[in-house]
């Protein structure tokens, strides 16, 4: 099975484009204003626009309101819908969209049951958990707390990088990886050697 790879936490256009050249399968675009990686509804809808058949835009949510999501679909209508934080499951189906449900991980959290509610999602995406912010942290989890046999395609996401993305690609065999800070130069600009080095790293444990 080949490793998806979404790159997250775009801002501008020239990254889009070098990802998607260089084979990424989604791009992602945070909608939470504190992110530093926050970008505006119309310039994301201009950067989507531009993107290639096949790749997939994200917008990617932190416990919005009805009017933050409705802005981000008017401008990127066939966006994908992540939601970050502890949205519950009949906010995240009342858009009509397909979305991901996101989870920070840290023991004591019980997989199968967090997810019961979102059994309606395309994926599942595991994130390491941190108490100031959500997503982008640079950090990882212990990936021993992952159980097997989610019932859903799930995302590895929290402190990838190319020196252990190969490794966890190979060993824990995720439907699709997520990466932002481990891809940049400084925050919300990317680094398209990194990128290229990711992608590369991702496909040695395809095989």
């Amino acid at each position: 099975m080949r490793t998806r790879i979404k790159i997250c936490g775009i801002t501008r256009e020239q990254d889009a484009m070098s990802a998607t050249q260089l084979g990424a399968d989604a791009i992602g675009f945070i909608f939470w204003r504190p992110s530093a990686r926050y970008i505006d509804p119309k310039r994301a809808g201009s950067i989507a626009a531009e993107l290639p058949a096949f790749v997939t835009s994200v917008c990617v949510f932190v416990n919005p309101t009805l009017d933050e999501v409705a802005a981000a679909l008017d401008r990127v209508p066939a966006g994908t819908l992540q939601f970050h934080g502890e949205e519950p499951a009949e906010f995240c189906t009342r858009f009509g969209r397909p979305y991901i449900k996101s989870v920070r991980m840290k023991p004591g959290i019980d997989l199968v049951e967090y997810f019961a509610p979102y059994a309606g999602a395309t994926a599942w995406l595991i994130d390491a958990f941190d108490e100031r912010t959500y997503g982008g942290t640079g950090t990882s989890f212990d990936w021993n707390l992952l159980p097997g046999g989610l019932a859903r395609p799930w995302i590895l996401s929290g402190g990838l990088t190319v020196n252990n993305v190969t490794e966890a690609a190979r060993r824990l065999r995720p439907w699709a990886v997520d990466v932002s800070s481990g891809v940049e130069s400084a925050k919300g600009i990317k680094d398209a050697t990194k990128i290229a080095a990711f992608i590369s790293g991702v496909r040695n444990a395809d095989g």
